[in-house]
């Protein structure tokens, strides 16, 4: 096992919701472990644990598939649609929203979130996963830039010697389908000017300048759009290794000190704060929020999960949620307007189209 990579997969899915979308029903919970359970009992994959973050059901595997395994991904689509199978019979909210009919031999682009980390396990192997809820990829860019270049955030960029290198960071333009690569320090700037833009621009992937090892990866799949509607849509999920030569633990939940604005919220068309909040906390009811952000801590050993440890069920962070619900106060005042409202062209549900086609004869040249 010491020589063998451990190939960590994260899948996000909302496959119905208890109570429009506040939360995800037991019944469905339940389900999701059983079926990994057997699938672990066949000694198919290593380990699992399952979480919601509000109404949006999360798999957390191990096994050593290595990333993009068909097997796995058809574990993971089997396993939410049998989830979406109780939400039917519950007859759950929009539990026919989040995945798409048919599996074509990989999750991405059906719907379901997908992170994948492969890597040899060091002499011990803490890892941080992030759920959010309400909001999109783009939500992850500031926080994994001052995990990973900010020296007021992590030290260790400037007392670790190991950390002296800097990273690598992967950006993917999500409407042109384009990427790059940027490396910190010495293209910090480039790095902001594009991860600022946080609707077009997503940090997908985070290593190390020197041996590129792997150190975070992000779920970037947005939506799909069938017949110019959404059609599939997940929320995003972020995976970040820690210590020995990456941040520390500490460092990495450091970043999330600040309710910082992301899109989505209600109709996935509004800005709000994210919120960081224990595991009993993900309950988005007002509004529809404000959007939510929970963590689950691991120590991977042998490519089993010790864990999770509820990473926010700490009171460092009660000002931070202070924070968020005075913000939330202030955007919700804007009503319809923005900056609260998103701009047009970023809005996913919008009655828009249809406001100008009833009106567009009324509009007279100046």
């Amino acid at each position: 096992m010491a020589d063998k990579h451990t190939t960590l997969s994260v899948f996000t899915a909302d496959v119905g919701g208890l109570v429009g979308h506040v939360s995800s029903h037991p019944e469905v919970v339940d389900n999701a472990r059983e079926r990994l359970s057997s699938a672990k009992a066949k000694k198919f994959i290593s380990d699992y644990h399952v979480l919601r973050c509000c109404d949006d059901l999360e798999l957390v595997i191990t096994h050593q598939c290595g990333v993009d395994d068909r097997e796995i991904h058809e574990l993971a689509w089997n396993t939410f649609t049998s989830c979406r199978e109780i939400a039917q019979d519950l007859k759950l909210y929009a539990w026919s929203r989040g995945l798409l009919d048919e599996f074509t031999g990989n999750l991405r682009g059906l719907g379901p979130g997908v992170a994948e980390l492969e890597f040899l396990e060091r002499s011990s192997e803490p890892v941080v996963v992030f759920f959010a809820n309400k909001t999109g990829p783009g939500a992850w860019n500031l926080p994994l830039y001052r995990i990973f270049a900010d020296p007021f955030n992590t030290a260790g960029l400037i007392c670790d010697p190991a950390m002296l290198d800097g990273f690598t960071f992967t950006i993917q333009d999500i409407r042109e389908n384009k990427a790059i690569t940027l490396k910190t320090p010495e293209e910090t700037h480039f790095l902001l000017a594009l991860a600022g833009s946080t609707s077009r621009y997503v940090i997908t992937s985070v290593s190390r300048n020197v041996g590129s090892e792997a150190a975070a990866v992000v779920s970037s799949q947005k939506y799909d759009i069938i017949g110019g509607r959404p059609a599939a849509r997940n929320e995003p999920a972020l995976i970040v290794r820690c210590q020995s030569g990456l941040p520390a633990v500490g460092e990495v939940m450091e970043a999330f000190s600040f309710p910082h604005l992301v899109s989505g919220w209600m109709r996935a068309s509004h800005a709000g704060p994210l919120m960081p909040v224990p595991f009993y906390e993900a309950n988005s009811t007002r509004f529809d929020g404000p959007p939510r952000v929970i963590s689950a801590g691991f120590q991977v050993t042998e490519s089993h999960l010790i864990g999770p440890h509820d990473m926010f069920d700490d009171p460092s962070f009660d000002e931070a949620r202070k924070t968020a619900n005075k913000v939330t106060d202030y955007l919700r005042r804007h009503g319809p307007f923005q900056p609260h409202r998103l701009p047009q062209e970023e809005m996913e549900y919008s009655s828009m189209p249809v406001v100008f086609d009833r009106i567009k004869d009324r509009f007279k040249k100046l």
